[in-house]
């Protein structure tokens, strides 16, 4: 028997009293209509003023309504800072909930203490609030930026057992938050390895696949393929839609009107990305006036080979056939001229399964960490429901 189960069968085995948070929190500011014994504890400052204190250097805890984290110098806000064991709610926006004991400077929210430490334990509350966060967040209403209505959240009931069950059950809580933690960093390093040394792999192969060594037959893209570029029109309205909208390098954008419905391999004309980014469409997609579109017309040529054989090997050609070696936009006889090897339609779909491997094993393990840390989270939070399930108390 674990020792959170022979304090539970020693303390509170016919259940536990469930209290409101009114009744067992001290909240720093007063809410309109309700009666909580608030107490100015604390000292406030601007989003602003917080974030100018943020320092490498600094030991104070800076805590914002938001994602934002960071550290001051004691001696640069010492007129701001608060000290405490604390659970925060943001005074608007979304249902931020955090934890903090030490010295802190705070922004924008509203600062929970426990009413009496000696029968409630303030991280211990901190957990219930987390464990019901999609309920505290139906409680942000308004147009505009969200403001919590305090009236609902602090007649929230949670199980309230006695204060050594309360102590235990944040003990187990943080100690799976490190672990869990821990081990996904762990599993991070592992896969980022993994990752990296199957991306060297796939280049290596990319470009050893396309290293013709006997003689093989190169003729001009253009007469295999249709060359053509967007609209001039499709930086209108931009709108999230169905249909694939590549503009220039990086930026892939989405609309719900679209030019065209083929197999074609897209490149940026211009940019960072020239030379580098490629997508290969498979239905209906609009395109930017400064991105080309390949569609294969040789039914001799497989689209996908030329596509990973573009991949492979088009950043050297521009680079060699343009000016001084540095190219800030491709031209249109570039692509014309540029020479595709012919082989025969088995040996193309060999090369395209062998990379289209690679490429879904690298995809795999990109996706694996955040389904892992996604499978950890889940465990974690089901595991945190399970400790903080108590039977009332009649």
């Amino acid at each position: 028997m674990s020792k959170l189960e022979e304090l539970i069968n020693k303390l509170c085995p016919n259940g536990v009293e469930f209290k409101k948070l009114i009744e067992i929190t001290t909240w720093d500011k007063k809410f309109n209509g309700i009666d909580n014994s608030y107490k100015k504890i604390f000292k406030h400052i601007s989003a602003e003023q917080l974030k100018k204190f943020n320092s490498d250097s600094g030991s104070i805890k800076l805590l914002s309504t938001g994602i934002f984290d960071g550290y001051a110098e004691e001696e640069k806000c010492k007129e701001f800072i608060n000290k405490g064991d604390v659970v925060t709610l943001p005074s608007g926006g979304t249902a931020n909930i955090k934890y903090f004991s030490g010295k802190f400077l705070d922004s924008g929210n509203i600062i929970a203490i426990t009413r009496d430490e000696k029968k409630y334990n303030i991280k211990y509350i901190y957990y219930n609030l987390i464990n019901i966060q999609s309920l505290i967040q139906s409680f942000y209403r308004g147009s505009g930026v969200k403001h919590p209505d305090m009236a609902n959240i602090l007649n929230i009931s949670i199980p309230v057992p006695p204060l050594e069950v309360q102590c235990e059950i944040v003990r187990i809580l943080d100690n799976f938050t490190l672990l869990s933690a821990e081990l996904s960093a762990e599993l991070s390093a592992e896969l980022s390895a993994e990752l990296s040394a199957r991306q060297k792999q796939y280049e290596y192969y990319s470009k050893e696949l396309f290293n013709f060594n006997d003689y093989v037959e190169f003729i001009s893209l253009e007469s295999i393929a249709d060359i053509g570029t967007g609209s001039s029109n499709t930086n209108e309205a931009v709108e999230d839609g169905q249909y694939p909208f590549y503009v220039r390098s990086q930026q892939v954008y989405y609309k719900n009107n679209y030019e065209y419905d083929d197999n074609s391999i897209i490149t940026s004309g211009d940019g960072v990305g020239v030379g580098k980014i490629f997508h290969y469409t498979d239905g209906k997609y609009a395109l930017h006036q400064r991105a080309y579109r390949i569609n294969i017309t040789n039914n001799k040529v497989n689209s996908k080979y030329f596509y990973y054989y573009m991949k492979s090997t088009f950043y050297d050609y521009i680079q060699k056939n343009a000016f001084n070696s540095s190219v800030t936009s491709i031209r249109r006889p570039m692509l014309n001229k540029y020479p595709v090897p012919i082989l025969s339609l088995e040996k193309q779909n060999k090369i395209v399964n062998i990379l289209e491997k690679f490429e879904k094993l690298c995809n795999d393990i990109s996706e694996g960490l955040p389904a892992e840390i996604e499978a950890r989270k889940k465990q974690y939070e089901y595991y945190r429901d399970k400790l903080l399930t108590f039977k009332e108390l009649k």
